[in-house]
């Protein structure tokens, strides 16, 4: 795939470049601010962006607004997020709207490759990979009663996979479940949660993703 990089720290940038050309991916510009970000994008039109949330001249969320402009002017084009920290006000800004083609990570979870890889993939083909502790950090509800708690604790541990990105096989593989059992679980989850049915995995992610910001 063509990949456009933008991440300010240079040892983390040219790691990627490296990793990627070795993957046998196009990096077609690594960018180490934020401001010439959409222009490279128009230019090269690339399969996805891989861009820090905090980037010059300011490190507040530069990074953030870039990708969510992306996402508005080039919905063909995948974006994968990346932060230092949890930003929860980031990640809903993000994800709310639409959960195909996204993706939010952790830098801790670039570190280990195959996963970072593996995110890259599925956002690439169109779905979402979103780092566990993200999930579970947009799981905290802190206002009124939690619909959440009538869950029991294996719909809750399918729902936080779901929320992830995965499809109901690799939920299964990963929580080693039956195909069945997880589709019984994430029926009920969706009827407790009141949310509507739909066969297609990242529909089901956007609907779970604007019901934990709502």
């Amino acid at each position: 795939m063509r990949v456009i990089l933008a991440e300010d720290s240079t040892l983390l940038r040219e790691g990627l470049v490296r990793l990627l050309a070795e993957e046998g991916h196009e990096v077609v510009a690594a960018l180490g601010d934020a401001v010439m970000l959409l222009a490279e994008v128009e230019e090269h039109r690339p399969d996805i962006v891989v861009v820090d949330v905090r980037m010059p001249p300011t490190h507040t969320d530069e990074g953030l607004r870039a990708a969510v402009a992306i996402r508005e002017r080039f919905p063909e084009v995948s974006v994968l997020v990346l932060s230092q920290h949890v930003e929860r006000n980031y990640a809903t800004q993000l994800l709310s709207s639409n959960a195909e083609r996204v993706g939010y990570l952790l830098k801790d979870r670039v570190a280990q490759v195959e996963e970072f890889l593996d995110a890259l993939v599925r956002v690439h083909a169109g779905g979402a990979a979103i780092d566990p502790e993200v999930v579970r950090q947009l799981l905290i509800r802190s206002t009124h009663v939690d619909p959440l708690a009538r869950l029991t604790p294996r719909e809750r541990t399918v729902l936080e996979a779901l929320a992830q990105g995965y499809a109901n096989t690799a939920i299964a593989e990963r929580l080693h479940l039956s195909l069945s059992t997880v589709e019984k679980n994430l029926s009920s989850v969706f009827g407790k949660l009141e949310l509507p049915h739909t066969t297609e995995y990242s529909r089901r992610t956007l609907a779970v993703l604007r019901y934990l910001e709502s």
